[in-house]
């Protein structure tokens, strides 16, 4: 079942599955979506996410973002451990698919389309729905695959080069691909734009035929979960609007870097924390 939440068009769509996300504090909304989300509508976007959820956690950190959702029983389910050899994640449950026919017809002449899959939810060619979007990925999703017992691994993704060669711009973490430079290459000879998050050493963006590296600011580490979504919708927005990836790079690793230094959901930005970040204050 689809619920739509109304027929007005928005500023910028995004699909990918909310999820639920398990932790020692108890389960939480999460998802590339959510927090993309929260932080586009930060910068005063009228956000829409596509999405298929079983609304099986609290809710109400979600408020003002418009959310058409093809319901299902249960939500794509994580848990992330994190150790000194980095993260281990687990895959419980994913939800059904996305496709182009689940986003109301009033949003696909979206300017700005977010796809940001967080476990191949989304198939790839939905690109060629969106002719005259600017089109961003975050593509953690078609990079991972998962046992049996739902232990996530990085999976090369065969149609990247295809893909992003119709699209303006992507992110990934050099976690995504296990820190393989080569991949990395391919995927920045094919994109227009790509932004490689490095978690606290910063950022690699490869654009204009070169490679500029960002460094990020030191910060007190709280919870890093969604960090890499939140520089995204920041990096995407900017981008959009003024089209400078440098600079566009730069805002959005200070907006990243301050959101670790709360937890989950509340590390996305607000008008205070975006006013304080965008006259240089921390």
């Amino acid at each position: 079942m689809l619920t739509y939440p109304g027929i007005y068009p928005v500023d910028y769509l995004l699909i990918g599955h909310i999820t639920k996300d398990l932790t020692p504090a108890g389960p939480r909304v999460g998802g590339s979506v959510a927090y993309a989300g929260l932080t586009a509508r930060a910068f005063g976007q009228e956000v829409g996410i596509v999405t298929a959820w079983g609304e099986d956690v609290e809710t109400d950190q979600l408020a003002g973002l418009n959310i058409a959702n093809q319901w299902c029983e249960q939500s794509t389910t994580f848990e992330n451990v994190y150790t000194p050899e980095g993260r281990i994640q687990t895959l419980h449950h994913r939800a059904p698919q996305l496709d182009f026919y689940h986003v109301p017809e009033s949003w696909r002449s979206t300017r700005i389309v977010h796809l940001a899959p967080v476990a191949g939810e989304i198939p790839s060619n939905i690109v060629r729905h969106f002719p005259d979007a600017d089109i961003y990925l975050t593509m953690q999703g078609w990079l991972r695959g998962w046992d049996a017992q739902g232990r996530v691994f990085y999976e090369d993704w065969p149609e990247a080069g295809y893909i992003l060669q119709q699209v303006n711009a992507a992110v990934i973490s050099e976690e995504d691909v296990l820190g393989d430079m080569e991949s990395i290459y391919h995927m920045a000879a094919s994109v227009p734009v790509l932004a490689v998050t490095k978690g606290y050493l910063g950022v690699d963006v490869y654009a204009q035929g070169g490679l500029y590296s960002i460094s990020a600011p030191e910060v007190h580490e709280v919870d890093a979960t969604g960090a890499g979504d939140i520089f995204a919708a920041v990096f995407f927005t900017q981008l959009s609007h003024f089209g400078d990836p440098i600079n566009a790079a730069e805002f959005a690793v200070q907006i990243a870097s301050n959101s670790i230094t709360r937890t989950g959901l509340a590390g996305a930005p607000d008008d205070e924390i975006l006013y304080q970040l965008s006259k240089g204050v921390q």
